[in-house]
Parts: C-alpha cells; structure tokens; sequence
C-alpha cells in the first residue's frame, strides 16, 4: 500500500513536469522570432557557431521526439521544431545542437552517460523484476543483484542532469551571440522552455533516487527481520 501511494506521488510530479514543459512549449510556439529562421537552420547555425560540421539534421518521429543520435552524427527534430519559426522551435533545436556540441568537444558528462547506457538498459528492464522476484523468495543476494542494477538506472538519471543543463546553457548563449534569438520576450521563452523540460529530467532522477531508496530499504530492512 505504501509503495502504491509512493507510485502516486511520484507520477503526479512526473506528470506534472510533463504538462509544465508542453505548457511552455505551446505558449511560445505562439511567439514567431524575429529572425524568420526555422529549427533546423537555428540548429545549422548553432552546430557551425560551435565549430562542429558533419552532423545530419532530419526529421523525427512523433511529437518531441527531438534528439541528438552520437552514434550516427544525427540531429532528429520534430515536425514542430524542424519547420517551426517560432521561440520554442528554435530553443529546442538549438539545445539538441548544444548536445552535438557537447560530443564533438569530448564533453565528459556525456562521454559518462553514453558509457552507461548499456548497462542502464539492462537495469531497466531487470533490476525491478529482480528485486520483486527476490522479495518474493527472500532471496538477498537476488533482491541485492536488482538493487544494483536499478542503481545503474538511477546513476544514467543522475548523469544526464548535467548533460541537459550544460546543452540548455549552450543553446541560450548561441542563439543571443548569433542574434537568432532578440532579448527580452524571446530569450525569456526560450529559457522558460529549456527550463521546463530540464524539470523533467530532475523529476525522473528523483523519482529513480526515492525508489532505489525504498527498494533498499525493503530489501536490507527485511533481512535483518
């Protein structure tokens, strides 16, 4: 029951997050900036402000879709940001440009995330399912096997943090260096945007982090039982 209601909470300020970043997004999709480009020229002039070359832009499936694909050099937007000549369109494009940046300098953050994403996908597809299923026949060395795993999961959470918030601080100096963004109303909107969807990335580490602790806590708090 107490981990139903912990559910609960959790995902209210998961969704939360969610409904503040489309908020913002939908509210300065109004606001058309003064320079006419679209996303995907913001983001070109970002990637060659940035001195970075040979990274394709193409669209992206489905609604905020938009990311930046190291493995391939692709920068995927979504039809609203790739055509979009609005604030939100050219904040979004210019933070995913700020993520290219970040793996053509050898940023070290991102270097860290993209290292643990094998192991964090193994986490979260059987770190829960070990930890339950270890509960279940009070086995430890299973439930704590879990537990490391999910811990995995939380850490990729962690790391990418300061990933997003570095792409974000990119973007926003780009765009006022480049003059792509005016000051005033339209580099406000773009903060407030980059801003909202950063809240979601610091929700879901949360999340991750008040789990593991719950699930450690079962686990070591029933062993000594």
């Amino acid at each position: 029951m107490g981990y139903l209601l912990l559910l609960l909470v959790l995902g209210g300020l998961a969704a939360a997050a969610q409904n503040g970043f489309q908020a913002a997004f939908r509210r300065y999709s109004r606001l058309p900036a003064r320079s006419g480009l679209t996303g995907a020229e913001a983001a070109a002039w970002v990637l060659r402000q940035g001195g970075v070359d040979g990274v394709r832009i193409e669209p992206a499936r489905g609604r905020f879709g938009d990311h930046y694909d190291p493995r391939t050099r692709t920068l995927r937007l979504s039809p609203e940001v790739l055509g979009g000549r609005s604030v939100a369109a050219l904040g979004v494009a210019a933070h995913e440009a700020g993520h290219a940046i970040q793996h053509a300098h050898g940023y070290l953050p991102l270097r860290l995330r993209s290292a643990a994403v094998p192991t964090a996908s193994l986490g979260s597809s059987l770190g829960f399912p070990l930890i339950f299923l270890g509960l279940i026949l009070h086995s430890l060395h299973l439930a704590v096997f879990g537990l490391v795993l999910f811990a995995a999961v939380v850490l990729f959470q962690l790391i990418t943090l300061p990933v997003e918030f570095d792409a974000s601080r990119r973007a926003e100096a780009a765009l006022a260096r480049t003059g792509l963004v005016a000051g005033g109303e339209e580099a406000e909107g773009v903060r407030k945007v980059l801003n909202a969807a950063a809240m979601t990335y610091v929700v879901a580490a949360l999340t991750g982090v008040v789990q593991l602790l719950w699930f450690a806590a079962a686990v070591f708090g029933g062993n000594r039982r």
